[in-house]
């Protein structure tokens, strides 16, 4: 197949020759020898008026290792170059809804939406939109339950507005009351939105936390209760940024940017900046250390119409079981991250292969096997001082017990011998999806971000893959054994009349086989 090129040099001069591949050039230059009227240009020189290209270079590591600079009020700039015309930086603070201890649950919530609205040098979020869209930018932030984060992407030539816009954002936000009556009304709509989707895993997720840590830190309410956002004004927020928002709590993270650049705008827009609360008070911030209670929180709901349509999703009664495992500052947080790959999981109606997690153990143990059950999925939650591990799966309200049961063993089974290949198989996914997430430049920014917060520096992909890969079976081992002798938490949300009480999951739980204590009844 011959295919058909244009010349360069024939298109600067306004007119098109167009020719085969492999006779193209020639034909070009024979034409420019026979008088025709195009320049002979050689293809080892520029051609005049075009930008001089930047091309992808490796000269060594250095160049790509994560820099960190600790600022004179104490706020850390971290940056990670990478080649490309776009960049992602942002600020992430150490605040979440975890720290809320003091104040009504729900600020942080209430901080995520009004994010990039009115400050003291735009007018309104539309103004702050608009500057963004001049480099091609988008903004965004997100609350956790132990990291608020400011971010925006953008052309790496707006590097200055980006900081400048940042700083204006996180310091200096006006917090009218218009947009804390518009924030209120949207808190409102996410809070009926949550007790409606078909999806239950966000509200099982804080179900399950609420277990797991009763009444302090992580267990504290992600979501702004009702009875909070009457309560949350313009004074209380101003309070609780002037304990959080001070710059030891804070880095500025940048990914795609030149580190003496990001360097010099830190220095410029938040150096010596005065926040519009006033002067911080670090001294009042909770540093309470999670404390696991383990315990159940059961919510009986109508889930017949959760999805009304031509084919309705069925009533489903969801159960969600976790034991305490580490912080992401252990050791064993690896054979933790291996052990959740291993058991793996998902939805019944999930389509793939193996990079897709069908040879994990909830599919082929239980999913597989178990026809009536809709959703084993395991997930891991961790935190700066303290984990959780758990299973989340659904059925039908009549299968619940049987359902419980099948969820206990494969917890039990977890701590026998692991094969070489399925710990293989495990490891080398975990790997992968490590390696694959970091090809997207805001996961990059997020992972610098969070570390370098955590533990100011930051440990690189190669030397994570090592970690995983020092993984053995006896880790999988010891770590399960040590996880299985917590006090379960359970979370339950839908139809629970055949739901077991939390000493039979304990005792299951605690017994060699998993198995639940056998009930008899006189009637059914």
């Amino acid at each position: 197949f011959a295919t058909k090129v244009i010349c360069y040099t024939c298109r600067l001069k306004g007119t098109e020759s167009t020719s085969l591949a492999m006779f193209g050039i020639a034909a070009c230059r024979q034409y420019s020898s026979s008088g025709g009227g195009y320049p002979n240009v050689s293809l080892s020189t520029a051609l005049p008026g075009i930008p001089k290209p930047i091309f992808a270079s490796v000269d060594g590591h250095e160049k790509y290792e994560t820099k960190i600079t600790t600022l004179e009020n104490g706020l850390r700039v971290a940056s990670q170059n990478k080649f490309g015309q776009f960049c992602t930086v942002g600020i992430l603070v150490n605040s979440g809804s975890r720290h809320e201890t003091k104040y009504p649950s729900g600020i942080a919530h209430f901080l995520e939406k009004l994010a990039f609205s009115s400050t003291s040098q735009y007018g309104s979020k539309d103004e702050i939109l608009l500057s963004l869209e001049k480099h091609g930018g988008i903004c965004d932030c997100q609350t956790s339950r132990d990291t608020t984060m400011y971010a925006v992407s953008a052309e790496v030539k707006g590097l200055d507005t980006v900081v400048s816009l940042l700083a204006d954002a996180v310091l200096q936000p006006r917090l009218l009351d218009e947009e804390l009556e518009m924030t209120r009304m949207t808190v409102r709509f996410e809070l009926e939105d949550l007790n409606m989707r078909p999806d239950p895993e966000p509200l099982l997720t804080e179900m399950i936390h609420a277990a797991a840590y009763w009444g302090n830190t992580v267990g504290l309410p992600r979501f702004c209760p009702v009875e909070s956002v009457e309560k949350i004004d313009r004074k209380l927020l101003h309070s609780y940024l002037r304990s959080y928002y001070c710059p030891e709590r804070m880095v500025l993270a940048g990914v795609g940017v030149e580190h003496e650049r990001l360097l010099e705008c830190a220095r410029k827009h938040l150096l010596n900046v005065k926040p519009v609360w006033g002067m911080s008070t670090p001294g009042q911030v909770d540093c309470s250390m999670a404390q696991y209670t383990g315990g159940i929180v059961k919510m009986e709901k109508d889930m017949s119409d959760v999805s009304l349509g031509p084919t309705p999703i069925p009533e489903l009664t969801h159960i969600m079981i976790g034991l305490e495992t580490c912080s992401f500052l252990e050791d064993d947080f690896i054979p933790f991250a291996v052990l959740n790959m291993m058991m793996g999981g998902g939805g019944s109606f999930s389509a793939g292969g193996p990079g897709k997690g069908m040879f994990t153990r909830l599919y082929l143990n239980v999913l597989n096997r178990h026809h009536w059950m809709y959703n084993a999925t395991s997930y891991h939650h961790s935190y700066e001082d303290s984990g959780l591990l758990c299973i989340h799966a659904s059925a039908d309200p009549r299968q619940v017990r049987e359902m419980v049961e099948i969820i206990t063993r494969e917890f039990i089974q977890m701590a026998s011998t692991t094969g070489e290949v399925e710990l293989e198989r495990a490891k080398t996914q975990l790997k992968s999806m490590l390696m694959m997430n970091l090809e997207s430049r805001p996961v990059i920014f997020e992972d610098v971000g969070r570390q370098v917060l955590a533990t100011g520096k930051r440990k690189l992909p190669h030397e994570l893959c090592q970690l995983i890969s020092n993984v053995t079976a006896s880790d999988i081992k010891r770590v399960t054994t040590k996880m299985l002798r917590r006090k379960p938490s359970v979370a339950a949300l839908g139809d629970l009349t055949e739901f077991p009480s939390h000493e039979h999951i304990q005792a299951a739980l605690s017994s060699k086989d998993g198995r639940l204590p056998r009930m008899y009844r006189l009637f059914r």
